[in-house]
């Protein structure tokens, strides 16, 4: 039987399937949970997922079972975890962030899939469009791929001396050549000049850093990832250390002494994307549930943070930030 006629049963009772067929399934439906990154830098955002999974009238350990894989931010090992949880014949995949929807597409076109992720999910090929997704595929996007212009925007306003600014990415991300153009052609319309700056592994970091100072860059913005994101208050504390103005999409980052967050509330997807799992596994099919867009975004200043670095962030500016760190 081919899974999305599982799924229709399913909605309507197993009493009409035969014994043989019943006795390949667990009564209690098994939930794949992939994730890009770890445990501990997801706590917030997994407690989300449970949250809405269990407004759903779902919860692990009680009416159904939840198999988890973390890759810990190294996103070579996403594949086979991909394809030891379709080896399970799990119910629904579950895949928190782009690297791993990327992965669990690749591995079914059959077992339903619900992703989070920062980018435009047509543009990357997940779904066919954002109201009728189409096959097995759907989810939550927070479009940061898309506040990669707004990043700049901000930045800019804050410290409008920086012509030159660099730009942090992680070139293992799927997404880092969508992000690294468009954040180019917004810094380009601004007349301001941008390097790019790869990082993938925390010595990266450091060489990335210690670049900055060679290019005379006078703003960072720092494109959104997984690895940025486990790193995002440390992140902070190091541009505060190299005296540099920067932006990144967490507000982490400027608790942690980074200059402006700006982006869409994630919790919010992992939340929604808990929702979708639980009404999947009551029957209703991905290609009719549309993708979930952002409606919430946070916007925090650290004024500390700009004391201490030199810098006169207009009130305008100030006045528009949801959180203001003093």
């Amino acid at each position: 039987m081919r899974r999305r006629d599982f799924i229709k049963v399913l909605g309507g009772g197993v009493a009409a399937w035969p014994l043989s067929a019943r006795a390949q399934r667990p009564a209690m439906p098994v939930i794949g949970y992939l994730a890009a990154g770890s445990p501990g830098s997801e706590a917030r955002l997994h407690e989300a997922f449970v949250k809405g999974l269990g407004e759903a009238g779902y919860a692990d350990g009680k009416n159904t079972k939840i198999e988890y894989r973390w890759a810990e931010n190294q996103y070579d090992r996403l594949p086979s975890m991909a394809a030891d949880l379709v080896r399970q014949d799990v119910a629904v995949l579950a895949a928190t962030t782009t690297p791993a929807a990327r992965a669990a597409k690749a591995a079914t076109d059959t077992i339903p899939i619900v992703f989070t992720t920062i980018a435009d999910p047509v543009q990357i090929g997940f779904v066919a469009s954002l109201n009728r997704p189409g096959g097995n595929v759907t989810g939550a996007t927070m479009l940061s791929v898309e506040v990669g212009p707004k990043l700049v925007e901000l930045l800019h306003v804050a410290v409008p001396s920086a012509g030159t600014m660099a730009l942090l990415v992680n070139p293992t991300n799927p997404n880092a050549e969508t992000q690294s153009k468009s954040i180019e052609q917004a810094a380009a319309k601004l007349g301001v000049k941008l390097h790019v700056l790869n990082a993938s592994t925390e010595s990266d970091l450091d060489t990335a850093f210690a670049k900055l100072n060679q290019l005379g860059a006078g703003a960072l913005i720092i494109a959104h990832d997984v690895f940025f994101n486990a790193q995002a208050r440390q992140l902070g504390g190091l541009t505060l250390r190299n005296k540099l103005p920067a932006i990144y999409t967490l507000p982490e980052f400027s608790a942690g002494g980074g200059l402006i967050s700006y982006g869409a509330s994630r919790a919010d997807g992992w939340h929604q994307a808990g929702l979708y799992v639980g009404r999947i596994l009551k029957g209703e099919k991905p290609s009719e549930l549309p993708v979930i867009q952002p409606t919430t975004f946070e916007f925090a200043i650290n004024l500390r943070t700009a004391k201490a670095l030199g810098v006169s962030v207009p009130l305008p500016l100030i006045a528009s930030a949801d959180e203001i760190i003093e």
